[in-house]
């Protein structure tokens, strides 16, 4: 109850499981490791056996060694080595108890925290970007951290707490007055009643601190995130501002926070002292009265210390358990979200021989109010090179997050080999394709690795095959460490034309029979271009390719070219019959030359 506590948690998502739920989510992991959990309750049945037969003990010590009991004196051996006995027995079964529990605790925590991770691959896209990465990382987080609190603490401290109340309370009753356990009922039961009225009041001033503490911590994330914007526009001083209005408002919520957590504590100990003194002043009348030993008055205050600082405890606990529930929930309620985009009942795996694409009358939009693809149709026929062009926000790179079904279209169908993409299983469909994307980000991990990413089980040869086709050999060359050089966070330690042609040797070695270029030469010098075109030129024999272009002069070799503007298909044929046309795409081709 006292110190300093672990951060609390927010309000509960809307998302969040309830206790029954979270405790039923649970139940598997607890009874996978049945016999260790009832070792764990017998080692806590010995530790509080021994611990509430010490006062008794120390009783007996005392009235052995009392002149006016027994006159005759000497020192009890046996009291004194069964008073040390049970001292060590209430310490070591105790610590039986965690070591054989604790097992189980880690063992839920590792398979929860896995399928939260696993789930939270298999949601859409659109959640990941309306999610603030930095609190879905603090729901995990804590979520994993409450789950070790809860099963620790529920088991092993709230419900032998209460034992020993009620077990305290009887013996009172049975060996002394009643008054005794009357006093001892009365204050735990108003302990208990303040402690969850003042609890319930402090929990606005929790979720303001936690609010704030989670809206500092995503600010940080984000902006160390782009590191390289922040230098660009010599921003440090307003980042610095900005995140320091944010620790501002978690300062404030804290201070509000503290503010409560002293006038509970205050409270809690105000009602403990008062029914300690109700004790002692019942416990020394009896003893003047002589209906009481001093031995038994001992026994009295040892019971009343044994009793309250586990009471006293009760109070923090409590609160942490309140806590501890709401961060499961919340990340077990990552659970609950249902994926948008996930496979039918009846999904078969796609079986994409020829790796013909076709878009069939394909409608979609973001935003209800904002149209992207409008009656959309065309087709990639087997082992051909089509290029889709156009201005900025004609939905060209949408295609790409449609074909990989990142998102559902809202009317027509996409084929692969006359197959509804939205009848076959995900992980067949995006096996199917490789991708370059315009903006590639790289782990934190070597070139190496990076490119052995596209096909963790590829043999080093494939690997070096795939580094020769991208015309990467000369950049390793090139670096002191070769290919073992590691990219930095996001692979901010390569230039754009590096990651680029890594992505490339990623999705050659991937070995999809769909190749999808996206912008993929767009952050690439000339000469680099064209070495890289001609990688391009020679993967794409072998595989049906797509090629999003805003850089005509990369796609004048495409078997068809089709130009797309407001959603919709405009033109399509190859480059000589495009500008014959005097269309759209001469008039762009013709931009393009004047501006180089």
């Amino acid at each position: 109850m006292r110190g300093m506590s672990r951060k609390e948690q927010v309000t509960r998502s809307p998302d969040a499981m309830n206790l029954s739920q979270s405790i039923k989510t649970l139940w598997p992991y607890l009874m996978s490791f049945k016999g260790r959990v009832i070792l764990a309750v017998l080692a806590l049945i010995a530790a509080k056996g021994a611990t509430l037969l010490m006062p008794w003990a120390l009783k007996e010590i005392i009235d052995a060694v009392d002149a006016s009991i027994n006159p005759l004196l000497s020192v009890p051996i046996a009291l004194l080595i069964a008073y040390g006995l049970l001292r060590f027995a209430s310490v070591f079964f105790g610590e039986v108890r965690d070591a054989l529990f604790g097992r189980v605790t880690e063992h839920a925590m590792r398979h929860i925290g896995l399928k939260v991770f696993k789930h939270l691959h298999s949601l859409e896209l659109a959640f990941h970007l309306d999610r603030q990465t930095g609190g879905i990382s603090r729901d995990i987080e804590r979520g994993t951290n409450g789950l070790s609190f809860l099963m620790r603490f529920l088991m092993f401290n709230i419900v032998p707490t209460l034992f020993e109340i009620i077990t305290v309370a009887i013996i009172f009753a049975t060996l002394f007055s009643p008054w005794f356990a009357l006093v001892t009922v009365i204050a735990v039961a108003i302990y208990i009643a303040f402690t969850v009225i003042v609890t319930q009041w402090r929990n606005r001033f929790i979720r303001e601190a936690n609010a704030a503490d989670n809206n500092s911590n995503t600010r940080a994330i984000d902006s160390l995130l782009n590191y390289e914007t922040v230098k660009y526009f010599n921003n440090e001083h307003y980042e610095a501002n900005t995140y320091n209005s944010f620790l501002a408002k978690w300062e404030q919520a804290r201070l509000k926070n503290r503010l409560s957590l002293l006038a509970l504590n205050s409270g809690q100990a105000l009602i403990i002292a008062a029914a300690i003194t109700a004790l002692m002043w019942l416990g020394a009348s009896s003893v003047v009265n002589k209906e009481l030993t001093i031995g038994e008055l001992v026994m009295i205050n040892a019971y009343m210390i044994q009793l309250f600082l586990p009471l006293n405890f009760l109070g923090f606990v409590y609160r942490e358990i309140r806590r501890a529930l709401t961060d499961l929930e919340n990340m077990l309620g990552l659970l609950n979200r249902k994926a948008a985009i996930s496979d039918d009942k009846d999904a078969k795996p796609l079986k994409a021989t020829k790796a013909a694409i076709r878009f069939e009358n394909v409608s979609f939009s973001y935003d209800k109010q904002r149209p992207i693809l409008n009656n959309l149709s065309f087709e990639v026929t087997s082992g051909s090179k089509v290029a889709i062009v156009g201005a900025s926000g004609a939905g060209k790179s949408t295609l790409s997050r449609l074909l990989y079904r990142f998102y559902d279209v809202d009317a027509g169908k996409i084929y692969i080999d006359e197959q509804a993409i939205n009848t076959v299983t995900l992980e067949s469909l995006r096996q199917a394709i490789a991708i370059v994307p315009q903006d590639t980000v790289l782990f934190n991990t070597s070139i190496r690795e990076n490119i052995a990413y596209g096909n963790p089980t590829a043999s080093e040869n494939e690997i070096d095959k795939a580094i020769s086709l991208a015309h990467l050999d000369g950049f390793i060359a090139s670096l002191d460490k070769g290919d073992k050089t590691l990219v930095g966070e996001r692979g901010l330690k390569v230039s754009g034309g590096e990651k680029q042609r890594i992505a490339i040797a990623r999705a050659i070695l991937k070995g999809s029979p769909i190749l999808l270029f996206d912008e993929a030469t767009s952050a690439l010098d000339s000469h680099s271009e064209q070495a890289i075109l001609s990688a391009m030129r020679e993967v794409a024999q072998r595989h049906t390719s797509l090629v999003i272009a805003h850089r005509l002069s990369t796609i004048t070799d495409a078997d068809k070219i089709i130009v797309m503007k407001q959603g919709q298909v405009v033109e399509q044929g190859q480059h000589h019959q495009l500008l014959a046309a005097n269309g759209e795409y001469a008039r762009m081709w013709q931009l393009q030359q004047s501006e180089e």
